[in-house]
């Protein structure tokens, strides 16, 4: 009887099937995908294809929807008011067309076809956007600068252009406005630097300045430390041009923290060339001190971290002084996409020259990521100072935490100068200049030391502390590593570091190629898994490689910061600026 009732159960489960599968024949297949397993009539391998199939389905779709959350996103924070003047914006001027100058490459140059300029940037990994691309000009020679400007290149050890030199100057002599984007130390300056002489040049051949005229270029830079070299350089080369027999060019540097009567004296005699802070130009112009009438060269050094750091309204403002079409350049070694999409709006059919991704660290620097506890940190220095013989950086967020590590080495016999915005600007030109010359083995400084100084031969980059975005980290260890050297950098990281920015730093030296500690590889996050999105990697708002722009604490930060700041003016407005 129990035989009987196994054999009814057998006959009545195979019945199942067979109706089962004739049920899903006569849907063409429609069921077959909800059941998959053992009992199933599809091969086990074509169970593992299908399942394949959905899964990427599924992924397919969750990238689509983080695609489009993020286009909203960008849509939501970019700028609808263009980086213009107030004037061209009101009477809707629009510049079609790039300036024009009397500077054109070679005939054997000219001669070559665009599949061969294409196989020199490619070989050189340069990148380019942008109409009528100029072409790639491989030697100094070729640029057409004087003798006298090429032997002081060679005496300061540039034989040949680097690659963001060879796209970029060619570029800037033509009279195009362009982006620039490269590494730290890959010799950004002298792209727009010796154009800028060269131009000056011209002009005062043409038609000598005179009282109070000019000036001809304008560099805008986001640090005072950044003005004085970039002013020392171009010094520097028209010095040498002089001495030559080339007319004397002019140049005034205009920072805070100096006395405005020593450069009241270099303006009232007419200047070719203006290199300043956004802060001390602005006075200046609101004060009627300077003008820009003749002004048609305008170079923002470093232009990502001066809009990111607010100055993007005095920008704007020092727009609406020029009285015609400027030659407009723009530089930095980060640049992410929505500064870079907002800045094309000042720009005139601009060429972006990108040499590696933007916001990467250079490959000549050895990254080395320590997890210190807060209190030990300052004794540790002592033991990563001996990783390296000087000259050695070291990095600190906070002012105090700058002037206890100071006191701390000088104690320990340690031959150590520092710099922070609370200084005096003597007091800072002094240590910057000692730490220059070898004097001082030690530089400790806040960020204000972080952006485009060049050090020679610095060794060693130590972050005292994690840096509050990915940005700043990677203008701080590109103080070494410069022109080709190698050179290293330790950072201390500890629990209180906030965990996206350790997700970003992950992601940074896994594509440098360095070690990753097991600290930090065992970090994860949801959003690893569109980390790459249709080509663009990281966050489109920060840069950052280790999160997306729907996760970014840096506009998670801005925003909250512009919610308190709508609530503050609304609370001020009602009457409570009489208190």
């Amino acid at each position: 009887m129990h035989k009987m009732a196994k054999l009814g159960r057998a006959k009545m489960i195979v019945r199942e099937e067979e109706e089962l599968k004739e049920s899903t024949e006569e849907e063409g297949g429609e069921r077959e995908d909800s059941h998959l397993g053992p009992k199933s009539s599809m091969s086990l391998l074509d169970q593992h294809s299908k399942l394949k199939e959905e899964a990427k389905a599924i992924k397919e779709t969750d990238r689509e929807k983080q695609r489009k959350e993020e286009q909203m996103i960008l849509d939501v924070i970019a700028e609808k008011t263009a980086l213009k003047g107030v004037a061209e914006l009101a009477k809707g001027i629009q510049y079609e067309d790039p300036i024009k100058t009397g500077w054109r490459p070679p005939r054997c140059i000219l001669k070559q076809s665009e599949k061969h300029h294409m196989k020199v940037r490619n070989k050189l990994h340069i990148l380019t956007e942008g109409e009528d691309l100029p072409p790639p000009v491989k030697t100094f020679k070729e640029m057409k600068f004087p003798k006298a400007l090429i032997s002081k290149l060679k005496k300061c050890g540039i034989t040949k252009p680097t690659p963001i030199q060879i796209q970029g100057i060619p570029a800037v002599l033509m009279g195009r406005d362009i982006i620039g984007i490269a590494f730290t130390g890959s010799g950004k300056t002298l792209v727009f630097v010796l154009p800028l002489i060269m131009f000056c040049l011209e002009q005062e051949k043409r038609l000598p300045f005179i009282t109070n005229e000019g000036p001809y270029g304008l560099i805008v830079c986001p640090s005072r430390e950044l003005a004085r070299q970039t002013t020392d350089i171009i010094k520097n080369y028209c010095a040498t041009l002089e001495n030559d027999g080339f007319p004397s060019l002019r140049t005034v540097l205009c920072i805070g923290g100096t006395a405005l009567k020593d450069q009241l004296d270099v303006i009232k005699s007419g200047i070719h060339i203006m290199v300043a802070t956004p802060g001390r130009l602005m006075d200046m112009l609101n004060k009627k001190i300077i003008n820009l009438d003749v002004c048609r060269y305008l170079c923002l050094d470093e232009a990502d971290r001066m809009i990111d750091m607010g100055f993007e309204e005095d920008v704007r403002t020092i727009f609406s002084f020029f009285k015609a079409q400027r030659q407009t350049l723009l530089f930095s070694a980060t640049m992410p996409k929505k500064i870079q999409n907002f800045a094309r709006s000042a720009l005139v059919k601009p060429v972006t020259v990108n040499v590696g991704r933007a916001g990467a660290a250079s490959l000549d620097v050895i990254q080395d990521v320590e997890c210190v506890k807060q209190e030990a940190k300052v004794i540790h220095l002592l033991n990563v100072l001996q990783k390296s013989p000087p000259p050695v950086l070291i990095f600190a967020q906070k002012k105090s935490d700058v002037d206890a590590m100071h006191e701390y080495l000088l104690l320990k016999g340690v031959e150590a100068v520092s710099i922070h915005g609370g200084k005096d600007q003597e007091e800072r030109s002094i240590a910057v200049d000692q730490f220059r010359k070898g004097e001082k083995d030690v530089l400790v400084a806040t960020d204000i030391a972080s952006k485009g100084l060049d050090f020679p031969n610095v060794q060693h980059v130590i972050n005292y502390d994690m840096p509050e975005d990915i940005e700043n980290y990677v203008h701080r260890i590109g103080r070494t590593g410069r022109c080709g050297k190698t050179g290293r950098a330790t950072t201390f990281v500890n629990k209180s570091c906030d965990e996206s920015i350790l997700l970003d730093l992950k992601h940074l030296l896994i594509e440098a190629k360095q070690n990753v500690p097991p600290f930090l590889a065992e970090l994860e996050a949801d959003s690893e898994k569109y980390l790459d999105i249709g080509g663009e990697v990281g966050c489109l708002y920060c840069g950052g490689l280790g999160h997306r722009i729907t996760d970014c604490p840096k506009l998670e930060a801005m925003q909250s910061k512009q919610a308190s700041n709508i609530g503050r003016k609304d609370y001020l407005a009602s009457g409570a600026a009489d208190w």
